[in-house]
């Protein structure tokens, strides 16, 4: 069906450079020799562009078609093996999210744990801490100089 339209677009392409060129040719038989000589070499320059964009075009469209072809169905041209290399990206990005959730957790944890140490392990009660006293404590603390 690519092919089919490509072709209908190459007829439309050709059909509208002849128009425009029948039109051109028209008025060109009333310019001087020097303004249609300069025409007839800018035609001849736009035809040989013409001919090498033609060219690169069709080979681009080989790609495309190729890699299109790639995507379509069960009968994609891949085997086993580039199958199963076309999820392993898949599964390693997920293994990845999940381990790194993972150790996030536990540092968290392992945070919150450090924390509850250094309560249990202090000299004040827990007590202490809810007291509206204990922040004036803290900062006395933090101003007097500390005595090794």
């Amino acid at each position: 069906m690519t092919n089919s339209l490509q072709k209908r677009a190459d007829i439309l392409q050709d059909r509208f450079g002849l128009k425009t060129a029948s039109y051109l040719s028209a008025g060109a038989a009333d310019l001087p020799y020097d303004v249609s000589e300069r025409l007839r070499a800018a035609r001849f320059q736009a035809v040989s562009k013409r001919n090498v964009a033609k060219t690169q075009t069709a080979g681009g469209v080989v790609n495309v078609g190729g890699s299109a072809a790639l995507t379509q169905g069960p009968d994609d041209g891949l085997g086993w093996w580039g199958r199963i290399g076309s999820v392993i990206p898949l599964i390693v990005l997920v293994v990845g999210l999940l381990a790194i959730n993972s150790i996030q957790n536990d540092n968290r944890a392992q945070e919150l744990a450090e924390v509850d140490v250094a309560l249990l392990t202090d000299e004040l009660p827990p007590e202490a801490f809810a007291d509206p006293g204990f922040v004036q404590f803290l900062k006395a603390a933090r101003q007097a100089p500390t005595a090794q």
